[in-house]
């Protein structure tokens, strides 16, 4: 293989790992629009049957892709597996402890600030330095998310330093995937983290109140808003750094809205589509120069 082919099958697997973290954050970000659909069940009911619709959904996704070897699968996982499980647990846990304590747009803020978290911690644990480019994009797009939702911002000191939990917790997770994910299969740490998840909320979410339909919407939010993009996360975090891991998840914050728009007509307020806008701006211009600037950052940036 040539030098220039090698470039090309590099490019091609950084394309496509982009492409599924992309893939995730569409359908991560389909939860504030199935959550306005729902009757009754209240926001732990949401998080534990959530959790548990992720679990099952996984597990029937490792029993169908592993077969036989599913348990041996989740066994193999050891203790990277686990780590990575509670993160999973964790993220999904905090977010609704957050959410239920301060404002929406103060949980966002503090969760757009998991790049920079995942850049501290793949420097310190993976050795990996970011160009320059990265860091301005990182900036912008913290900027960017602060702009969306500074509207919104007040209250609820106990609620902001819970959302802490959200970055801290993917930071940690989206390292360990890095690290271990290529020696060992991970995939098993999305059941983990759903059944931990599970067993975390389950006595807040008692007694149970959601309808047949919410039921309905809640499975398809475990399977499809996360077990389903949470492999995405899985696989991708193989081949892209940390810190460009957590850049492309803060189009969920922008992607929410727009869903929210189309599908029950809340209207975005000029601040989401401002800040929007240059929080995409600064995803965009990474990838471009990660894929096509100059050599010397395509070097900066870990091959596959």
């Amino acid at each position: 293989m040539t030098i220039t082919e090698l470039h090309d099958a590099r490019r091609m697997s950084h394309a496509r790992a982009v492409m599924l973290m992309v893939a995730a954050n569409v359908l991560w970000s389909t939860a504030g629009l199935v959550t306005r659909l729902l009757e009754s069940a209240h926001s732990w009911e949401v998080t534990f049957w959530r959790s548990f619709f992720a679990a099952v959904s996984m597990a029937g996704i490792l029993a169908w892709t592993r077969h036989r070897e599913a348990w041996a699968a989740v066994r193999a996982a050891g203790w990277p597996g686990v780590v990575s499980g509670l993160m999973f647990c964790t993220m999904f846990t905090c977010f609704m402890l957050a959410v239920t304590r301060t404002t929406v747009a103060n949980t966002l803020v503090v969760n757009s600030l998991y790049p920079v978290f995942a850049a501290i911690l793949g420097w310190l644990v993976l050795g990996l330095r970011l160009p320059g480019h990265t860091w301005l994009a990182i900036l912008a797009a913290v900027g960017g998310m602060v702009w969306m939702f500074a509207s919104g911002l007040g209250a609820g000191l106990a609620g902001t330093l819970i959302a802490f939990g959200v970055p801290v917790a993917a930071a940690i997770n989206v390292v360990t995937l890095r690290r271990w994910g290529r020696a060992v299969d991970l995939a098993p740490a999305v059941l983990l983290g759903g059944l931990f998840s599970a067993l975390v909320t389950l006595p807040f979410a008692l007694p149970f109140r959601a309808t047949a339909p919410d039921v309905v919407w809640l499975a398809a939010l475990g399977m499809f808003q996360l077990a389903v993009p949470c492999m995405f996360l899985v696989t991708a975090s193989r081949y892209l750094p940390p810190a460009e891991v957590a850049l492309l998840t803060l189009l969920e914050a922008v992607l929410g809205p727009l869903w929210a728009w189309l599908g029950v007509g809340e209207t975005p307020a000029a601040a989401t589509l401002v800040g929007g806008s240059i929080v995409l701006a600064a995803i965009a211009f990474n990838e471009f120069v990660a894929l096509y600037g100059p050599a010397r950052y395509r070097r900066a940036r870990p091959s596959p």
